[in-house]
């Protein structure tokens, strides 16, 4: 029982106890009068055996739900580390082929979150040159543009003599004005140009790596764009793990026990590297759900539920019914009679995201606590 919750009680209660006893009537005021406490034997207390005695009223209250325990055959899962990696079908990066100087697209850079539509110029970057090779390129487009002026001139001449000039004389001169031509563009766009970084995919960017302004290297990884609904999990498993064990997967609550909004999303399993990391196995497995990418970012550090082929005999429960002892094991509370709870070690293992098997301490037949196991080993 928390904090507020406790404090909920004692003043439910305390309301009761004042309007009991001193109702006032008409011509009267009994707002001073003494009031009687009642006797604390029906409040919820911790027994002298560790047991917790819980009134019905207060179990009520408190939402107290149990399940009767009961042996089934469930599939073996394990526990596995993993993170959100992009989908490579459905994600893409856009990096710079040159070295040079970020600049805004037409729309401004994109913000993280922001969508973008295949195609979309998402920045640009005007190519970096050492000042020798500036100067090279500007004296290069100097004698070209001479050049092409003295070309343009022969042809000009060419052409007024054309009924005593050679035919092919004169293509010969206006194919070489078209060459200069080209390279003289060509130097021109290399001087004032400059290279756009365009989205390769729809989706959201998930990451800009860069500023207005900013000197980045050829090679530089500038945006990271993801689709939203679609995501991959790479999960790192012991060498030994059989793959074609693998039978389905969950994601799985958090380390406290609690299991957050995505818990218990089925996860599908794509495969398995051939090569070890680590001493570990790389797996990976894709999330298809609308708005997975929302609500994980890349590189979010997750824990998954594996279920093998193998089965074990247990107790499944909710993942919500299992608290700690003093000495940090893992327990369950039992409901021994109407309002009695007895705390049990239990030895319990994964079974998907959102419950557990206890393989040892649970009899057939116990009402084990699965809603409210949290707020009974608050009671003192």
């Amino acid at each position: 029982m928390n904090r507020m919750q406790r404090a909920a009680l004692v003043a439910v209660w305390g309301v009761f106890c004042l309007a009991v006893p001193g109702l006032a009537h008409e011509g009267h005021d009994h707002g001073d009068a003494p009031v009687q406490l009642p006797d604390t034997g029906d409040q919820p207390k911790r027994l002298a055996d560790g047991s917790v005695f819980l009134p019905k009223p207060t179990q009520r209250q408190l939402v107290i739900r149990t399940q009767v325990a009961q042996q089934l055959a469930v599939p073996q899962s394990i526990e596995l580390s993993g993170q959100v990696v992009l989908d490579p079908q459905r994600g893409g990066r856009v990096q710079a082929l040159l070295a040079g100087r970020l600049e805004a697209g037409a729309q401004g850079l994109p913000l993280p979150g922001s969508r973008v539509k295949k195609g979309q110029v998402l920045a640009r970057i005007l190519p970096a040159a050492g000042q020798l090779e500036r100067a090279g390129q500007v004296a290069q487009l100097a004698e070209l543009t001479a050049a092409l002026q003295l070309a343009e001139k022969r042809l000009a001449r060419l052409q007024e003599l054309r009924d005593s000039v050679p035919g092919r004389e004169i293509e010969a001169a206006a194919s070489e004005i078209g060459s200069l031509r080209a390279r003289v563009a060509a130097l021109n766009q290399g001087l004032s140009g400059s290279d756009a970084l365009i989205a390769p995919v729809d989706g959201v960017v998930a990451a800009v790596n860069g500023v207005a302004g900013q000197v980045v290297e050829a090679g530089a990884l500038i945006f990271e764009i993801t689709d939203p609904d679609s995501l991959f999990v790479e999960a790192s498993a012991y060498a030994g793990l059989r793959v074609q064990d693998i039978a389905r997967a969950y994601l799985a609550a958090d380390s406290s026990g609690t299991a957050p909004a995505e818990a218990g999303l089925a996860l599908e399993f794509l495969g398995a590297a051939r090569r070890l990391r680590e001493q570990t196995l790389p797996l990976l497995f894709g999330v298809r759900a609308p708005g997975a990418g929302v609500h994980w970012p890349l590189g979010q550090p997750v824990r998954l539920q594996v279920q093998l082929a193998q089965e074990v005999a247990g107790v499944p429960l909710p993942s919500a019914a299992l608290v700690r002892t003093p000495a940090n094991l893992p327990a369950v509370w039992v409901k021994v009679h109407a309002e009695q709870f007895v705390l049990k070690s239990v030895r319990s293992e994964p079974l998907d995201g959102q419950r557990v098997v206890v393989r040892d301490g649970l009899q057939a037949g116990d009402r084990v606590v699965v809603s409210g196991a949290g707020l009974i080993s608050q009671i003192r």
